[in-house]
């Protein structure tokens, strides 16, 4: 009988270990898809979208901190953007848990594949046009963190394709813009997984108890993208500009592609 059961969750482990290191390696390298992707393919096993949400961001408590660490010690991070883009992700956080736990969060779906689908066309005629890096506005890191943050907890991940997208956007250099979401996101992770353990433990959250079933799936997202953490500072740091900025567009245009294609169930 133990047998039959440590089997699919050796299994649920290894794949999801495998899953959790490719996810990883993108979001440190270009500073998004690993909560995108990570939730995609927990949801296409069936999980429940608030249960696919709280699984992932326990995962990125790791990964995000040995990603985190990998940036700051490469100099990828602008510290005076990070703490009000860390303080913004947190406070949007902490209330998109709360709404994913309350009201299903599929409304937002839409306008977040829009958003994301215009801001991946920006990116990408920048690059095209091979236009120069300016810093991102300090007054502006607080509200698109807030909104970040929001966007992460409903979504399930979604944090690096809505800050990141917009700071490479308006013509920050991607390397800088990469590493400030990275450290930041691991604040805003924290928050939103105590927010979710709040709910669950005042049992705001009927759905919680689903967790334990996926325990090997969360055990392999963490254990792969620790091993792939500690490449993302250098792979940022030594990739050409334009190149980092033609890839974050390009990849924003596919999830966006991808979220519209799920929408209209196309697939």
């Amino acid at each position: 009988m133990a047998a039959e059961f440590v089997g699919p969750v050796m299994e649920n482990f290894v794949l999801f270990a495998f899953v959790g290191f490719l996810a990883q390696c993108v979001d440190g390298a270009l500073g998004m898809a690993y909560g995108v992707v990570s939730s995609t393919v927990l949801l296409s096993f069936g999980v429940p979208p608030a249960t696919a949400s709280a699984s992932v961001h326990a995962a990125e408590v790791f990964t995000t901190a040995a990603s985190a660490g990998s940036h700051a010690a490469h100099k990828n991070v602008n510290w005076k953007l990070f703490i009000p883009l860390a303080a913004g992700g947190c406070i949007g956080g902490g209330l998109g848990a709360f709404v994913l736990t309350s009201v299903p969060g599929d409304a937002m779906k839409p306008f977040i594949a829009a958003y994301l689908g215009l801001m991946g066309l920006v990116i990408l005629w920048r690059a095209l046009k091979g236009a120069g890096s300016r810093q991102f506005p300090r007054r502006y890191s607080g509200p698109l963190g807030f909104f970040g943050g929001f966007v992460d907890a409903v979504g399930g991940g979604g944090w690096g394709p809505t800050v990141t997208t917009a700071m490479v956007g308006s013509g920050a250099e991607p390397r800088i813009s990469i590493g400030t979401a990275n450290a930041a996101e691991f604040f805003v992770t924290a928050t939103i997984s105590a927010a979710f353990l709040a709910a669950l433990l005042s049992g705001h959250w009927s759905e919680a108890d689903a967790i334990s079933s996926h325990a090997g799936s969360v055990a392999g997202l963490i254990v792969g993208g620790l091993l792939a953490a500690p490449l993302a500072g250098r792979i940022v740091k030594i990739a050409p500009v334009r190149v980092l900025t033609f890839a974050v567009g390009g990849i924003v245009v596919a999830l966006s592609a991808y979220q519209f294609g799920r929408l209209l169930k196309l697939f």
